[in-house]
């Protein structure tokens, strides 16, 4: 159960982490920069990111579900646990949607030089961005302080 929980730590870290960063740290030191390399670079490094979120995904759901089924199934973990996994599922299904939508059409953008509709682009994924970065500031909070936010319970 040690080596689950620490696996599910760091790739939660890593995930959230990388998202508190690009938000953060990343897009307003590159708003100085002329669209087209802007666009260009965020083409490259949100599929560099995507390859670790994904793995990520894998496996904080591995681990997760693992760790549920260690302590005896959903009927026996707190209310912290639920809320981790449902924001954790909709943090999954919108990290899809970017992959699959906007991100692919950023990709397609750049390849044209269509430096408009990359711009288009790389403002959606942001929201979205931003969306998955409170979840997941969310979700470290229920499950770092969710068993004593919710012991009454």
């Amino acid at each position: 159960m040690g080596i689950a929980i620490a696996v599910h730590t760091l790739f939660a870290a890593i995930w959230v982490g990388g998202m508190f960063f690009a938000y953060v740290c990343l897009r307003p030191t590159l708003a100085g920069i002329d669209a087209k390399t802007r666009t260009t670079l965020w083409a490259q490094v949100l599929h560099r990111f995507f390859g670790y979120v994904f793995l990520s995904a894998a496996l904080l759901l591995g681990t997760g579900l693992h760790l549920i089924r260690s302590l005896g199934g959903m009927a026996h973990v707190g209310p912290h646990v639920h809320i981790m996994l449902t924001l954790g599922l909709v943090m999954m299904a919108l990290a899809l949607h970017v992959y699959f939508a906007p991100l692919k059409r950023l990709k397609r953008a750049v390849i044209a030089g269509d430096v408009a509709e990359a711009g288009r682009r790389v403002g959606q994924i942001r929201i979205f961005v931003g969306i998955n970065l409170l979840l997941g500031l969310i979700v470290i909070v229920v499950a770092s302080g969710g068993r004593y936010f919710f012991a009454g319970v």
